[in-house]
């Protein structure tokens, strides 16, 4: 069933976007808006602003922007019907059904919504066989025996998956859920050669929900508890419609506030490794699941904080072999650090055998950055090979250069100048050689696959964008920006708001881009109705492209510190001080590009005139429309106090 519009609106009005976002990314406060970095693409300093008062978001980095609605639907990758549900269960919104919708609409509803509703019902039915006879003879007991306790049992909805060939299909099937949609979510499995033989994926097996960001779970870990050579100790939910494993770390939902509070994420292999670390007291710990790490992943921890401590288990060869990972997130801009256990110890095993407060302890004691962790790897190998020397000389230099930050990176080339007892300008030397070869490497790239231009840099006035009627489209976005952010405000000592004004001084006037004249014809439209165009009516349209473009000129890139007033008596004044003032010169601008678009074209038809000799083209008319333009231009010019030599 669908969602009633009654639940729709309540969301709608209680909705708050920094609470939304706040749930995703850290932000800060610069002026009246907050700033975070985005989370939809990669940047070093924030871009992505969030404004309280307008209720919105925009990356001017990427584009990105909408409402809170938009920005579950964007971060989750869910769609409309299924946000209201997200938002109305974390704000404790009951949720009404639509009654009035059919049962084909039902049968239509969308397909990642009921692969959700689906993977639920398989969480709920794992975590209640853990109260079955064979759920805690078998299942409950090795949670008990690992110290789990029941309140983390609950907290990571642990379960246990009964030993039959069908136990879940059956259940699923009872509770209306058809074949189609288990076998979609990867719950169920077809026989090879008999597509009408269908049974369950997880049988007689631990089992560790994954959830997303957001708390749904989207996929499950299970781990086989006998020793049969045949089957693999863990299996996991295949790739779907909502789990992408290179984009999910498990734990992360868990983690996230922990993560943000500490400022630092641990980094762990499996499970329950991430499970332990909660018993000891950390919980800002997340786990790749045995899996490489990747770059959607390296951007999910991102999003919560800059700083990563990998921990390893106390296995050299397979430290070494992991190193990878290391590169890949200084790549991704974050600061690593690394933390080795005694040999043969996991941080599971580990945390264990020395209790809570010793293992904190060793984490705070280990933990080296990793330049010292990565040189102190092959230490022993180039105490006396100089050439084994050069080589991890090489290699660290191979990792400094994936810090985009150029400061960090001279930090780093110092220490490692130290450590290797090797002059530090050798160090540079060798470090500009990788850096170099880099961008070579992201050039040709580029060539290959150019990147997609800004939504909006067909508005910018740049040197290569220089045409008058490229220019008029930037006057044009500055007459609807005024007209979106203050048409409702009073001009002074004028009985008239100033969208009046700027309505009736364009009426006569078309538009060249067609998102503006979009924008102008649907403003007239509402007033005509006796009704108030406001920025929320532009937002919730469904036209994309109009919607973005009102984010996008209701959106200040930057703000004037307060402190220039408060502190220093520096007063600066803005384009609210006099709006009437601020509104005739917009006017004034937009019509002196559009009489300069106008001559441009009379003197190419008096060139066309003059080259073909057209006796139809009457030379000395256009000449003469030609002038009075640009007389027209001239009182605009003394206007607006240009003076042109």
């Amino acid at each position: 069933m669908g969602i009633s519009k009654l639940t729709t609106d309540k969301v709608k009005e209680r909705v708050d976007i920094e609470e939304v976002v706040g749930d995703y990314v850290p932000l800060k406060k610069k002026g009246q808006n907050m700033w975070a970095c985005c989370p939809f693409h990669n940047e070093k300093s924030p871009s992505f602003s969030i404004s309280p008062a307008k209720q919105i978001y925009k990356c001017f980095g990427c584009g990105k922007a909408g409402d809170p609605i938009q920005f579950v639907m964007d971060i989750e990758g869910i769609g409309f019907t299924e946000a209201i549900r997200h938002l109305a269960g974390k704000y404790g919104i009951e949720v009404e059904e639509d009654e009035t919708r059919t049962p084909e609409q039902d049968q239509a509803q969308n397909e990642r919504e009921s692969l959700y509703i689906a993977l639920g019902f398989a969480r709920d039915f794992f975590v209640k066989n853990l109260q079955s006879p064979e759920g805690k003879s078998i299942g409950l007991s090795y949670f008990k025996e690992r110290g789990f306790t029941p309140a983390i049992i609950e907290k990571f909805d642990l379960g246990y998956a009964l030993d039959g060939w069908d136990n879940l299909l059956k259940e699923a099937k009872s509770a209306g859920f058809q074949e189609e949609i288990l076998l979609k979510s990867g719950l169920i499995l077809q026989k090879e050669g008999d597509a009408s033989r269908v049974y369950d994926r997880f049988r007689g097996r631990v089992i560790f929900p994954i959830h997303n960001i957001g708390g749904k779970p989207i996929g499950f870990g299970a781990r086989i508890l006998t020793k049969d050579k045949n089957q693999p100790k863990y299996i996991n939910s295949p790739e779907t419609a909502v789990y992408h494993k290179s984009d999910v770390l498990y734990g992360m939902y868990q983690a996230k506030k922990a993560i943000r509070d500490k400022d630092n994420c641990y980094l762990v292999e499996g499970y329950t490794d991430v499970v332990s670390l909660h018993l000891s007291g950390i919980e800002n710990v997340v786990a790749s699941s045995g899996t490489s790490l990747t770059d959607g992943q390296i951007k999910l921890i991102k999003r919560f904080t800059d700083q990563v401590t990998v921990l390893y288990d106390g296995d050299s060869a397979g430290i070494k072999a992991s190193l990878r990972g290391i590169d890949l997130l200084l790549e991704g801009g974050l600061n690593v650090k690394a933390v080795v256990f005694p040999d043969g110890e996991d941080p599971d095993s580990y945390s264990r055998k020395v209790g809570t407060q010793a293992f904190q302890d060793y984490l705070q004691e280990n933990s080296r950055d990793f330049i010292g962790f990565k040189i102190g790897l092959f230490q022993v190998e180039f105490a006396k090979n100089p050439i084994r020397k050069a080589e991890v000389i090489r290699e660290v230099i191979q990792s400094i250069g994936k810090i985009p930050d150029p400061i960090i990176r001279s930090v780093y080339a110092k220490e490692a100048s130290t450590l290797l007892e090797v002059e530090e300008d050798v160090i540079h030397t060798e470090l500009n050689k990788s850096l170099i070869k880099t961008q070579k490497d992201q050039y040709q790239k580029q060539q290959e696959f150019p990147t997609q231009e800004s939504p909006f840099e067909e508005f910018l006035p740049t040197e290569e964008k220089s045409s008058f009627s490229e220019i008029l489209k930037v006057q044009e976005r500055e007459m609807v920006r005024l007209l979106l952010n203050y048409g409702w405000e009073m001009l002074d000592q004028e009985e008239l708001h100033l969208c009046d004004y700027l309505l009736s001084e364009t009426e006569e006037l078309k538009f060249e881009t067609p998102v503006f004249e979009k924008i102008l014809i649907t403003y007239r439209q509402i007033l005509s109705r006796g009704e108030v165009p406001t920025v929320e009516f532009f937002i919730r349209q469904k036209d994309e492209e109009m919607r973005q473009v009102v984010i996008d000129l209701i959106t200040p890139r930057h703000e004037v510190s307060t402190a220039w007033h408060e502190k220093h008596q520096i007063f600066i004044t803005s384009e609210t001080d006099n709006l009437s003032l601020t509104g005739f010169k917009t006017i004034l601008r937009l019509k002196r590009r559009v009489v300069q678009k106008m001559m441009e074209e009379a003197k190419l038809k008096i060139k066309t005139a003059e080259s073909e000799k057209e006796a139809d083209l009457n030379i000395d008319e256009l000449q003469r429309i030609y002038f009075e333009l640009k007389k027209v231009q001239l009182e605009i010019d003394k206007e607006l106090g240009i003076v042109i030599g």
